[in-house]
């Protein structure tokens, strides 16, 4: 059997496959569907101090090869959380990664003092980077000053893992890698969703309520690695890739491009035990190839002599 642990910190994880933020509730709803315990860990659904309904109705759209959401963050705040989600999250054998969303720097810092007091969580995932609110989110992770703000003032907060989940949607995502790497990040995921669209030609209406949402699935792939690559590239912290994987071909060309742990999304919403199966077949490939560590695949690629398919052409 290959080795396949994860080290986050001070923090082991058992494997390198997480499911995402947003896509597996809290991690306790699905304690029926899948054995969660055989994930590397679970970003929970994103936690803001108060609770948040989100945007309207229509919110979720599907796409060719993905689907777009303006879900806005509907959360059930950080109190709700605590005495109703943490205390079943505590007996799973696996890492429970808290994503925190806020409107503001205070609003951060406040839930994870919550969640610090509290205990029970194994690491924060902080979304700086959400396309689908009107306030906080993108706004702060389309700023790098502010974003490496941000992870100093929670990183003064606590000694659990720290993990900025970064926006694509800037020039250069590696400048923000560096930022926060150089405040105190153990780990940044990359990439959140893009910023998508879709029409109604009938009524020549948008087919989110938003106009605007986040597109994620299998269409994003291609930019998310080339992200990772970008970001492994420029950084000496972990790279938790993200971004239309939804079978272990696809979570070991992000190890291949630099991620040393990948997060399961959208895949979620068709299978549950996604990630699972994903860990499973990560395993099997690397027995049949004989690497005795899944880290060794990680920044693996022979990226020397790569031809294009335009260059093939010409």
């Amino acid at each position: 059997m290959a080795r396949t642990e994860f080290q986050l910190g001070d923090l082991v994880c058992k494997n390198r496959v997480f499911v995402a933020s947003g896509t597996f509730g809290y991690g306790d709803e699905c304690t029926e569907l899948v054995d969660i315990e055989r994930l590397g860990g679970i970003m929970t659904k994103s936690l803001s101090f108060k609770p948040r309904d989100g945007n309207p109705p229509p919110r979720i759209v599907e796409t060719a090869g993905g689907m777009l959401n303006s879900i806005g963050l509907a959360n059930i705040g950080v109190h709700r959380f605590i005495a109703e989600k943490l205390p079943r999250l505590r007996y799973l054998n696996t890492a429970v990664v808290a994503n925190i969303a806020a409107s503001s720097v205070d609003e951060y810092c406040a839930v994870l003092d919550l969640l610090e007091e509290a205990g029970g969580v194994h690491a924060y995932e902080i979304n700086v980077s959400c396309p689908n609110v009107r306030e906080g989110g993108l706004n702060f992770g389309t700023d790098c000053a502010m974003t490496a703000g941000i992870t100093k003032r929670l990183r003064g907060r606590t000694k659990k893992p720290l993990i900025i989940k970064l926006t694509p949607n800037v020039a250069q995502i590696s400048t923000f890698a560096r930022a926060v790497q150089d405040e105190g990040a153990d780990a940044v995921s990359v990439i959140n969703t893009l910023i998508g669209m879709a029409i109604d030609v009938r009524t020549r209406k948008p087919l989110l309520a938003t106009v605007t949402g986040g597109l994620s699935g299998p269409a994003i792939k291609p930019v998310a690695l080339a992200k990772v690559y970008e970001t492994a590239r420029a950084v000496r912290i972990p790279v938790i890739g993200i971004g239309g994987i939804v079978n272990a071909t696809d979570a070991i060309e992000f190890f291949l491009a630099g991620a040393s742990a990948v997060q399961v999304g959208t895949a979620n919403f068709i299978d549950p035990a996604a990630g699972v199966k994903i860990a499973e077949g990560i395993d099997a490939w690397c027995n049949e190839q004989g690497i005795e560590d899944v880290g060794k695949l990680v920044g693996a690629l022979d990226a020397r002599g790569g031809v294009s398919v335009l260059e093939s052409w010409l």
